[in-house]
């Protein structure tokens, strides 16, 4: 039910679209989080391969000799099953196109960009896409891997948003813009640690593996730390790069990602 339900979203399908088109339909970040071929076996089959301890998980604080505590632990474990390794391989940003056709009567769309910066700095340069392009109906967005623009319009204005979207990514917002965007930013990072919602895990998760500790007041002097100069090179870096495209519902007068590709780099 709930792949029925998403297939049925145009944003879910527009979000999974995004991935597909960023890194490969057969990639660990391009496949689709619904699937509609997992069986009961197959998660059993998983979960005894991975998880060999029943799921088991062995945490502790307060240890004043790790190591002496990691060799009791093996000592201990030794003659438990071992799981078997998944060979993973990071995945390659290869800014290709995704187009899925829905009679809706609408054209959603959302050019996508590798995020290579820390997460406070994208974040800034999502809420800067959205206020520098709000009279537009553009907004910007970031995920786990990219930063991008999304909009969308009725099929007959379809190449007019295309290039809305391409001049929101090739034009580097004022410092103005900047220091407002900061300002959003911040807020919604300091609500999310009051709400202990997702993005509360989302946030220490990124601070701890990008700074190796997290607190309120570092989250917040990171968003203060961002110069404008730090936007501009990021929005640099996006307007000389090839962006992935999606595009959900009505494809009769949308550009293709070749055609689009050509106004960066």
């Amino acid at each position: 039910m709930e792949t029925v339900d998403a297939n049925a979203s145009a944003q879910t399908v527009l979000s999974e679209s995004v991935y597909a088109a960023a890194y490969g339909a057969q990639s660990s970040m391009g496949k689709t989080l619904y699937s509609t071929s997992t069986t009961g076996a197959s998660i059993k089959s998983f979960r005894e391969r991975a998880y060999a301890l029943q799921g088991a998980v062995l945490s502790a604080t307060g240890i004043d000799d790790h190591e002496a505590f990691v060799k009791a632990v093996e000592e201990g474990l030794s003659e438990s099953i071992v799981g078997s390794p998944i060979s993973t391989v990071n995945p390659t940003f290869i800014g290709g196109e995704v187009r899925v056709h829905a009679p809706a009567g609408y054209t959603h769309l959302a050019l996508a960009f590798e995020a290579t910066g820390k997460s406070p700095l994208t974040n800034v340069v999502k809420q800067c896409i959205t206020l520098a392009n709000a009279e537009a109906g553009i907004c910007g967005f970031t995920t786990e891997g990219v930063v991008g623009v999304y909009g969308g319009a009725a099929p007959s204005d379809a190449a007019a948003i295309v290039d809305a979207l391409c001049a929101a990514i090739i034009s580097a917002p004022s410092a103005d813009v900047v220091e407002r965007a900061k300002t959003l930013a911040k807020a919604d990072a300091v609500f999310a640690l009051d709400g202990g919602s997702q993005s509360l895990a989302q946030a220490m998760a990124s601070s701890v593996l990008e700074s190796h500790t997290f607190s309120a007041a570092g989250v917040a002097a990171a968003y203060d730390e961002i110069t404008t100069e730090d936007v501009a090179g990021v929005f640099e870096a996006m307007a000389k790069s090839n962006p992935a495209m999606a595009v959900v519902g009505d494809l009769s007068n949308t550009p293709y990602q070749g055609s689009i590709s050509a106004k960066f780099g």
